[in-house]
């Protein structure tokens, strides 16, 4: 999926795969370029903790790229390696940080979790570490629709819904137009998110953070 400068969502391709390794993500990449997909004035890339997405889209986009962690996904794998009453204390503690606004502070405010968790579980305090990219200074505007990748989940469970329709996949040509015939019905249905008009902040906060020139308007 991707967010045009608009707000608008739309869903640029997928691959058929056993899992998300960085060969097959960089072959769906690859034909986004072929189809002249331009990157080279930066890019917010959210995903999940898959190490082949996160390796494809760094070799693919290289320094025109700024990866996002879906925080959710982060916040839940913290949360895994602790009991349930830790779990629901620290959850909150976490949650409120990402709604931090100035990355300085959010990630003072991490570290003191993550220092917190060494106290009493390890694996969680290194888990966390790996999550500190929170910079953009925009998850107050931003970040209902950016901070996850809940706008590509809430997709996926559409689509499953619209595949359940069918018990029997004669082929993978079958199965493939069904999934693309789906999309297009979704995609039309989808609504622009939230803050789009704040878009240009986010233009800007990129090329920032990337050192990318910024182009000159008349």
């Amino acid at each position: 999926m991707g967010i045009t400068r608009s707000g608008d969502k739309l869903l640029l391709g997928f691959i058929e795969t056993t899992s998300e390794n960085s060969k097959a993500v960089k072959g769906l990449l690859k034909n986004l370029l072929d189809r002249n997909f331009s990157f080279t004035e930066g890019l917010l890339c959210v995903i999940d903790g898959s190490k082949g997405l996160k390796k494809a889209v760094g070799e693919t986009f290289g320094k025109y790229c700024l990866i996002q962690r879906c925080q959710w996904h982060k916040r839940e794998n913290v949360l895994s390696y602790l009991s349930d009453k830790d779990a629901s204390v620290f959850r909150a503690r976490v949650q409120s940080v990402y709604r931090e606004p100035k990355y300085e502070s959010a990630k003072a405010r991490l570290m003191e979790i993550k220092n917190d968790l060494l106290k009493i579980n390890r694996t969680a305090a290194n888990s966390l570490q790996e999550g500190l990219e929170h910079r953009l200074g925009l998850s107050a505007k931003l970040g209902r629709s950016l901070s996850t990748t809940n706008c590509i989940e809430n997709v996926n469970s559409k689509l499953a819904s619209y595949l359940r329709k069918i018990k029997h996949w004669k082929s993978p040509d079958m199965l493939a137009r069904w999934i693309a015939l789906g999309l297009i019905e979704i995609e039309s249905r989808i609504r622009r998110i939230n803050n789009h008009k704040k878009l240009y902040l986010l233009r800007e906060a990129i090329k920032t953070e990337l050192k990318l020139e910024q182009k000159k308007v008349a």
